[in-house]
């Protein structure tokens, strides 16, 4: 009797053995995290602010709105504990700085947010007016742009 293989569909799909083993996410939610996470941010923010050149409102718009008033007290002393939303702007932005730091020069990197550029998404504006006017969501497909570049895509 002849037997026939078995259909290929027949086996569910199982992933190879690795040794990876991903980074559980950071829960923004808990007050323990964002008090660990929030002065290191605050203080990393403030250091991109200025190799950017970024004009205060922009900075404050990028950081989801506070008042000058508040936007100057972080600045002056950072041991605070931010809300999610502006630790997680903060993270984009950071990633953002540093893939473009990978990829190009300094000069060239910290000059690119202001730069007119091509890309379909930004359609001849600079990244930084292109995040300013699309908030977070922008922040993030800017990220997921300059990540890809970074890995040869």
């Amino acid at each position: 009797m002849h037997s026939s293989p078995a259909h290929p569909l027949a086996f569910p799909y199982v992933y190879p053995k690795s040794r990876y083993e991903p980074t559980p996410p950071v829960d923004l939610n808990t007050r323990e995290v964002r008090e660990r996470l929030s002065r290191s941010a605050l203080k990393s923010f403030f250091k991109l602010v200025d190799a950017w050149k970024l004009r205060e409102d922009d900075a404050r718009e990028l950081l989801g709105g506070p008042s000058g008033s508040t936007f100057y007290e972080w600045k002056r002393n950072p041991d605070r504990v931010l809300e999610a939303d502006r630790i997680t702007r903060i993270s984009y932005l950071l990633g953002i700085y540093k893939s473009l730091h990978i990829i190009y020069g300094d000069k060239l990197a910290d000059e690119w947010v202001k730069l007119p550029n091509s890309n379909i998404i930004f359609k001849g504006s600079s990244p930084l007016a292109y995040m300013l006017a699309g908030g977070m969501p922008a922040m993030q497909t800017v990220r997921k742009l300059v990540d890809a570049r970074r890995g040869g895509l």
